[in-house]
């Protein structure tokens, strides 16, 4: 009743004599604070808040109220935020120190900024240094975490008086920790071995003991301390028990390996597997186990799986596990995995994780297609292209699928036709996503590697120009110096390969054959299995090739031939210079080896095997046997039935024979042959109108001949049209100028003069243009 009575007085005061209404309100807020009239309290605080928005006390009072408030974190923060920027207290601003770790924001510049003042304002304070090392930690500045620890412990020892042992147990955790994340696993040790002398060691404590003792490699006493925390979980909180299990797992899995694992997560299913992080781990440890021994255990924490983000990381690790449990020794089973993502794909379509991972084990798979539906699964989306999601991310897949299934990289259609049916599908959009990576993390290795790549893929299309051939060899000696290179893992060993193959492909376009042979050198001594090995063979096969070192090209033939490699195109390469410079031309050595590559392919078995008959059939053009060559074209047509590539092949032979023989069968197999190549034709493909015009003319069809030459304009793009095609159109203006057709044609647009001025125009040294000039000025 006193105290109401006090209240009442500032009303019965004159209003000249009142103190400022904000100081009232301040003032009425502390009384009610001290009362526990937290209602009361609060409106005193909105009240000052308005009152006055620049006086900086309502809002440090309203984020420190924060339970009674019921606020949020993130209300909390940014009203400490405010009260910090008015009046920058070393007590505010620890405050919100405190504040952003609750909220997440513990890494943010402004908490950053503030807490570095607190530090200078108060040196004596310990929990400025503390919160400035947990700051630090956050920011991943490990060794400045540190210094801020020790000056914490340093300031309670001195400065804090009878500070409670808790306390100081807390520092001494922290520093242990950021000891043992900067790599200093020996000092974060004899941190923890110093609480637990005074028995301050708790759990958290002693996760960071078991850590830093197994990185240090005593593996002894890291299974002593794994099994007190086993001991201890029981009767541990929720969050806590979960980060132990995590962490006993763990380390008895690299210690103890699967067995042992498997067998103490069943001993501890008793606890209840309640969060899906334990899920996590449960369920990759069971994607390894080919026994299904922690079957009920899985199902069982699975029940405790709330997100979506949950339910697709978990069909990420049922995915992984078809791959080792459906596979053999030899090879994964990625076709399982396929299956089973692709099922998960229908139910979450929008998951990146799913579809960098499905993405990833097409390319990763042989057969045909996979490169292009490669390219189909991941999305990258503007504002996240450097996110990583799944065992590679979007911009990986795309650089690699970009490589892997060349075909359907069509960059300038000037320099090439599109011949599979996912034509155009990116354009030019694998180089531009790894140029703007590259630009926002110049640091990147990998996306450097992809972007060389790409560029060396582009180079080829466009028969190496001097331009591209210039910059791929500023980014390959760049890519070459890192010190990344020099590791001697699996990953940067066949990543050197590509690019060492990459620069003595350079320079032998470039005429180098110093460099050339150099660089193919260092490849082929790489730590790597033969079957990428072999390429470097391949190249330096080239290169002597080049210098007319028929004696060195022998050797490096046969050395490739005893390696060997698993990659159908090193057989196929090999096979041309085989043919080229007469090297065991009696033998079906290269047959075998190509036949042998291919087992555990499938769906394009048979396309694999025609690919093969076309090198043998052109290895047949260049000698001239156009019987042999057509036999073995006809034998890959049959092979694959959808190639319209080699069907065109098949009726060029086919009209060459007709020609050199006069035996119309031969018009009859061209006709049939280049009918499926337009049939299978996503998209018209160059000269085969125009031979399937010759067929038809050869068997006194004119119609056809007309309308399968009108065909052919329209198959080539504008600016890629050939003299000869003008030359054509030329005829058929002649032919329907003589017709009473009065529908407009292509043809009729100009006068066959015109159309054979375009042709001389195009190709000025040609005579049979002149020729054909002059009879029609005549």
């Amino acid at each position: 009743m006193a105290r109401d009575t006090n209240y009442k007085v500032f009303d019965q005061m004159p209003r000249r004599m009142q103190p400022s209404n904000l100081s009232i309100n301040y003032i009425i807020l502390q009384l009610y604070g001290e009362e526990g009239a937290r209602k009361l309290a609060r409106l005193a605080f909105d009240r000052a808040r308005s009152i006055d928005p620049s006086f900086a006390l309502p809002w440090a009072g309203m984020s420190a109220d924060i339970y009674a408030r019921e606020l949020n974190t993130d209300d909390a923060y940014e009203s400490c935020l405010r009260a910090v920027q008015i009046l920058p207290l070393a007590e505010f601003q620890i405050g919100l120190a405190r504040l952003a770790l609750l909220a997440g924001h513990i890494s943010a510049s402004q908490v950053l900024a503030a807490i570095q003042q607190a530090v200078q304002r108060a040196p004596y304070h310990p929990e400025s240094h503390n919160m400035n090392g947990i700051v630090s930690e956050a920011r991943f500045d490990y060794q400045s975490a540190a210094v801020s620890y020790r000056l914490a412990r340093f300031a309670i020892n001195n400065f804090a008086g009878k500070a409670p042992k808790s306390h100081l147990r807390d520092i001494s955790i922290n520093l242990a920790r950021s000891l043992c994340k900067a790599g200093n696993a020996l000092g974060a040790v004899q941190e923890c071995e110093a609480l637990y002398q005074q028995g301050l060691l708790d759990l958290n404590g002693m996760q960071i003991y078991a850590l830093s003792l197994w990185q240090l490699g005593k593996n002894d006493k890291v299974l002593t301390v794994v099994k007190k925390l086993a001991a201890s979980a029981p009767s541990m909180e929720q969050p806590s028990r979960d980060a132990s299990v995590g962490l006993i797992c763990r380390l008895l899995y690299y210690i103890s390996g699967l067995e042992s694992t498997v067998n103490s997560i069943l001993k501890m299913s008793n606890y209840g597997f309640q969060s899906s992080k334990i899920s996590f781990i449960i369920s990759a440890i069971h994607a390894m186990d080919k026994c299904n021994q922690l079957e009920s255990v899985v199902s069982g924490s699975r029940c405790f799986l709330a997100s979506q983000d949950d339910f697709t990381r978990t069909q990420f690790l049922i995915g992984l596990s078809k791959l080792i449990k459906h596979g053999c020794k030899e090879c994964i089973g990625i076709q399982s995995g396929v299956i089973h993502l692709r099922r998960v794909l229908h139910i979450y379509p929008n998951s990146d994780l799913i579809r960098n991972l499905l993405g990833y084990l097409h390319l990763l798979g042989k057969e045909w297609e996979d490169g292009q539906i490669a390219s189909r699964c991941f999305v990258i989306r503007n504002s996240e292209c450097m996110e990583e999601e799944g065992l590679k991310s979007a911009y990986e897949i795309l650089g690699a699928s970009a490589v892997y299934c060349y075909s359907s990289q069509i960059y300038k259609r000037k320099y090439t036709f599109p011949t599979c049916e996912c034509e155009c599908l990116h354009e030019r959009r694998a180089i531009r996503q790894l140029q703007k990576l590259l630009h926002q993390e110049p640091w990147n290795y990998n996306a450097r590697y992809l972007l060389i790549i790409n560029y060396l893929q582009e180079a080829r299309e466009q028969r190496f120009p001097k331009h591209l051939c210039h910059r791929l060899g500023r980014l390959t000696d760049a890519a070459l110096s890192n010190r990344f290179y020099s590791k001697k893992d699996k990953l940067s060993q066949y990543q050197l390969l590509q690019l060492q193959l990459c620069a003595s492909e350079i320079s032998l376009q470039a005429g180098d054959s110093y460099g050339c042979i150099s660089h193919a050198k260092i490849a082929s001594e790489l730590l790597l299995p033969d079957s990428y090995i072999f390429f470097a063979h391949l190249q330096l096969c080239r290169a002597y090739a080049a210098e007319s070192n028929f004696s060195l090209l022998c050797e490096e033939y046969n050395r490739c031939l005893d390696i060997k490699t698993d990659y159908p195109i090193g057989w196929i390469c090999l096979k041309f210079i085989e043919a080229q410079y007469e090297l065991q031309t009696h033998s079906n050595m290269l047959q075998l080896c190509y036949d042998n590559c291919l087992k555990g392919v499938q769906k394009s078995f048979n396309i694999s095997m025609a690919m093969f008959s076309l090198v043998q059939g052109l290895i047949a053009i260049w000698r001239k046997d156009f019987q042999s060559a057509e036999e073995l074209l006809a034998q890959a047509c049959s092979l694959a039935g959808a190639e319209r590539c080699l069907f065109l092949c098949h009726g060029a032979i086919c009209m060459e024979l007709a020609r050199q023989l006069c035996d119309p069968r031969f018009i009859s197999l061209a006709i049939r042959s280049l009918k499926k190549a337009k049939e299978t034709s996503v998209i018209s493909l160059p000269i085969v109108s125009v031979l399937l015009a010759q067929a038809e003319a050869s068997l006194g069809s004119k119609m056809k001949w007309e309308q399968n030459l009108r065909l052919e304009w329209f198959s080539w793009p504008p600016e890629m049209r050939p003299a000869e095609l003008f030359l054509q159109m030329h005829l058929l203006s002649r032919e329907s100028k003589d017709s009473s057709d009065s529908h407009p044609r292509v043809e009729s647009t100009q006068s066959p003069q015109r159309w054979i001025l375009r042709a001389i125009h195009l190709n000025p040294s040609c005579l049979r243009y002149w020729k054909v000039r002059q009879i029609l000025m005549e």
